[in-house]
Parts: C-alpha cells; structure tokens; sequence
C-alpha cells in the first residue's frame, strides 16, 4: 500500500489555525537525561545449584525423568462425553479451589479429600485441584498418595472425570477434578 503526502495546508486554514491558538512562546531545547549504566545479570540459578547437596538426585533409586511420561492419570465416568475429558486436559474449566497433600501419610489424605470434596460440594465449585505430588521419595512402593487419590475418587458419585493437570499446574504431580453440578 502506497502512502499519499500530507495534503498542503492552504494559507485561509493557516490564518484560521493561528487564530484560533493565539500566541505561542518557543520551549527552550531540553539535554536528554544522562545515560545510566544497566546492571550486569546476576545468575540466580548458579547460586541454588551451588548451595544443592552434592549428589542428591544421583542418590535416588529411579530416574525422576522417567516418572513424568506414561504416569498421566484421567477418567471419565460412563455416561458423559469425551469432549469433557478432552477439556479438562487442556484446561479449560477454571478451578476453584485446591487441596495439598505434601507431608500427609495416606489416613490423614484420605480424610482430608472427603473433607475438601464435601467443602466443594457445599460451596457450589464444579472444578477442583488435588495436588498428590509426584511420590519420588516413595522408594519401590511408589507414589502412594497418587495412587490412594486415583482410587478414591473413580468411586464417588460426585466426580464426573479427573485429570492429570497441566504442566503449569503440577503436571502429573496433581488433578484436577470435574465435579456433578
């Protein structure tokens, strides 16, 4: 697209302008501010890594990488559509509110996801996140809470569908549940 030149002014809209604003004073030329020096990059990452026990991740019986594919957990009760599975994978209902089970042996999780279900039912949320963690210091018997969180909630009613969250979220470290309206 070709750019037109600016239409001349005529001196009948020159005189109109001058008019209308009256006299003008020039401003005096003002010397831009000194130039400041920015400040080198500090890398903070350096800093956590030094300060990381020597050897922690080596120490460990499995390779965590390896946890993260494969360990996705989603259901979809019988009766409802895939698309609603599909959408809560992507992340496309808002969640409400969230319970955290780090530091919980699997008694106090269990009741503490009766308890917060029952909470989100009396409240009206319809989308929940329960973050199990992803059980890398569960040794062999693996990530125990994920498991018992998995069980619990493919047996209630309340739950239309459940799915590993989104990276962002906790990834495969945490749910997030769709609830019967």
């Amino acid at each position: 697209m070709k750019r037109r030149a600016p239409i001349a002014a005529s001196d009948d809209d020159s005189r109109l302008f001058r008019e209308a604003i009256g006299d003008v004073r020039r401003l005096d030329p003002v010397s831009p501010p000194p130039a400041v020096e920015k400040p080198l990059p500090h890398p903070h990452m350096l800093d956590a890594d030094e300060a990381a026990v020597p050897g922690e991740l080596l120490d460990m019986a499995f390779d965590p990488a390896l946890l993260e594919v494969g360990e996705e957990l989603s259901y979809l009760r019988d009766g409802y559509p895939p698309k609603l599975l599909r959408q809560l994978k992507r992340g496309q209902f808002s969640v409400q509110d969230d319970l955290d089970l780090h530091q919980m042996n699997a008694a106090a999780a269990q009741a503490s996801i009766v308890d917060f279900l029952a909470e989100a039912k009396r409240n009206g949320w319809r989308c929940v996140r329960i973050v199990h963690g992803k059980g890398l210091r569960s040794k062999a018997a693996g990530p125990v809470l994920k498991r018992l969180t998995d069980r619990m909630l493919r047996r209630r009613d309340d739950v239309i569908a459940f799915a590993s969250a989104k990276p962002a979220m906790g990834g495969t470290g945490a749910v997030v549940v769709l609830l019967k309206a």
